[in-house]
């Protein structure tokens, strides 16, 4: 499945807030090695690298797109960026900062892959990790229906994740106690407000639709993306500005955990 970096921060504002509430509960001091696995096209991994200007920064991603892209724009010295398979991948012993970033949910075994790295971690180490926690949102179920639906069934069928996708902090949060972490484990639903036609077609392009994408033909990428519209527009109904522009309100639940190991 091939990432399009423009479309991934066509909503960059709403897309990175979560990153920065995250990060912002990691209180290390002068870390040595800061990693962000999924770290996308990579301009968040730089605030890593500007926030910790003295340690060595590395931003890893299996997209060779986003990499590239990555790249192309890095501009400190102490940041460097690669392809890595996030479920093949472990932590050096010498890590301090483990990022990671509304990446996880593509992982059907990152919970276990969590206790993994959780373990490799050295004592003082720290751990934080964003996933969205909106699979039983209309955005997301009504995606499932329609591709199970007789029409695109043959085709998508097994394509898109189920509603158990990710866990509930609950569960994050036993993986950090377990494995010795203090922990800080919560729930945001942040009220995203989309502007103009179908932002919410517009908002999936970027991430939960692109395995649909990856398996249609252009012609039957584009019927699928007309009937999901017209589905997500009666979900999420459109209102209107004070100047009479078109607004969407997207409410967006996100699962954040941190946690230090003792």
């Amino acid at each position: 499945m091939k990432w399009d970096p423009n479309k991934y921060v066509q909503f960059a504002d709403h897309r990175d807030r979560p990153f920065y509430d995250l990060t912002a509960r990691i209180t290390a001091a002068t870390p040595q090695l800061v990693v962000d696995l999924g770290c996308g096209p990579g301009p968040l991994t730089h605030s890593l690298a500007e926030r910790w200007p003295d340690a060595r920064v590395t931003g890893l991603d299996s997209s060779e797109e986003m990499i590239e892209q990555a790249r192309a724009k890095q501009h400190a010295a102490n940041l460097s960026f690669a392809v890595a398979d996030a479920s093949a991948w472990m932590p050096a012993p010498e890590t301090d900062v483990l990022v990671s970033n509304a990446m996880l949910q593509w992982i059907p075994e990152h919970r276990q892959l969590i206790a993994k790295w959780l373990g490799e971690l050295a004592p003082g180490a720290w751990f934080a990790a964003q996933v969205p926690g909106n699979f039983g949102s209309p955005s997301h179920t009504l995606m499932r229906q329609l591709a199970n639906s007789e029409r695109w069934a043959p085709q998508l069928a097994g394509v898109l994740r189920h509603d158990d996708a990710v866990g509930e902090p609950a569960d994050y949060l036993k993986i950090l106690l377990a494995a010795g972490f203090e922990s800080d484990v919560w729930e945001t639903t942040y009220g995203q407000i989309l502007s103009g036609t179908d932002p919410i077609l517009e908002w999936v392009r970027g991430t939960a639709l692109r395995p649909v994408l990856a398996r249609l033909s252009d012609k039957d990428a584009a019927e699928f993306e007309a009937d999901y519209a017209r589905l997500v527009a009666q979900a999420y109904p459109a209102f209107a500005d004070a100047r009479g522009g078109s607004l969407t309100l997207f409410p967006f639940r996100r699962i954040f955990m941190v946690g230090r190991k003792r």
